[in-house]
């Protein structure tokens, strides 16, 4: 009788945990699904902001050139040169931070609404082995359920990612603060940019440099693999591609190891490479430099003319030959 009632109270409070269990396992639910809901409808309503630009890249632009890459790209392909010289509307889909991780997500997803008439890929230093390229696709984690086509894409960030992305919360829990910016008049003018161009106006003081030794890196080959698919695709599409390595304000005595391989792999492709690291029009002209890294305007509007240039004599060279 007494292992009865015992038995019976043991049955009675691991079915009342259970019933905790089950209503706290609810709760997150519904509050995930809920704040997960609430954070999507605000980050596809921004109107300024990175986040902002990489949603108009996929979903809306429509212009013949792009210009593609990380924060170079960003910063130094000056709009009105190109549409100017080249009779292309443009739009610079670079984003400071990212890799070709983040470029190939932006191409596959532009490819299925258009193909752009050209591309500019900006692709210095591209290949380096390193965890935070991995980790920063989280900006791409809100494009997970509508954007399938970058889904494989987006899984290199972890082997649990499509177990996290379960959570409707998760695609947007680091983006919180660039959502409520994305949604303020404040971000739009902090934001301001030129058909995608944001513009750098501060000039480098080269005496605050450190000179470095050769950097010595290992490669990654799954870099180099989706750098390769970036150029097959971009040439199943018929688009114009040119690669482009920009330059760096200290003139260096060495080739840097992915620059190399980036040339080869456009040469093997019979797409143009355009290497202007050592130009000596920008390098160790301090003026024309905002850092050790990026042009300012004013630098930006040299090397594009420059660009425009090697564009310019492609286009006649190739004219000559069907002629």
């Amino acid at each position: 009788m007494i292992n009865a009632i015992r038995n019976k109270i043991i049955h009675n409070s691991f079915m009342n945990f259970l019933l905790k269990l089950f209503a706290f396992v609810l709760i997150v639910i519904i509050l995930d699904f809920s704040i997960g809901t609430v954070l999507k409808h605000y980050y596809f309503k921004q109107y300024s902001g990175y986040e902002f630009r990489t949603m108009y890249a996929m979903e809306e632009t429509t212009a013949d050139l792009l210009i593609f890459g990380s924060s170079k790209a960003n910063h130094q392909y000056y709009p009105a040169i190109f549409e100017n010289r080249l009779k292309l509307t443009y739009y610079n889909v670079g984003r400071d931070g990212t890799s070709i991780f983040y470029s190939y997500a932006i191409l596959k997803s532009i490819l299925k609404r258009y193909s752009p008439k050209m591309i500019i890929l900006d692709i210095t230093r591209e290949f380096g082995k390193n965890q935070e390229s991995y980790d920063r696709l989280s900006m791409l984690l809100p494009y997970y359920e509508k954007h399938p086509e970058i889904r494989s894409i987006i899984e290199l960030k972890s082997k649990y990612e499509k177990l996290k992305l379960l959570s409707k919360i998760y695609p947007y829990n680091s983006l919180i603060f660039s959502i409520i910016a994305g949604n303020s008049e404040f971000n739009e003018e902090r934001h301001r940019n030129i058909n995608g161009y944001i513009p750098l106006f501060k000039e480098l003081n080269p005496k605050s440099l450190i000179h470095s030794t050769p950097l010595h890196y290992d490669l990654d080959s799954v870099k180099i693999k989706i750098y390769e698919s970036f150029i097959k695709d971009c040439i199943k599409s018929n688009i114009k591609l040119y690669i482009v390595i920009s330059p760096d304000y200290i003139n260096l005595e060495y080739n840097d190891t992915a620059n190399i391989v980036a040339e080869k792999i456009a040469q093997k492709y019979n797409v143009k490479c355009f290497d202007f690291y050592r130009d000596t029009s920008l390098v160790n002209h301090a003026k024309y430099f905002a850092d050790n890294s990026h042009l300012n305007d004013n630098g930006a509007k040299v090397f594009s003319k420059l660009v425009v240039d090697k564009i310019a004599q492609d286009y006649q060279k190739n004219n000559k030959s069907e002629n």
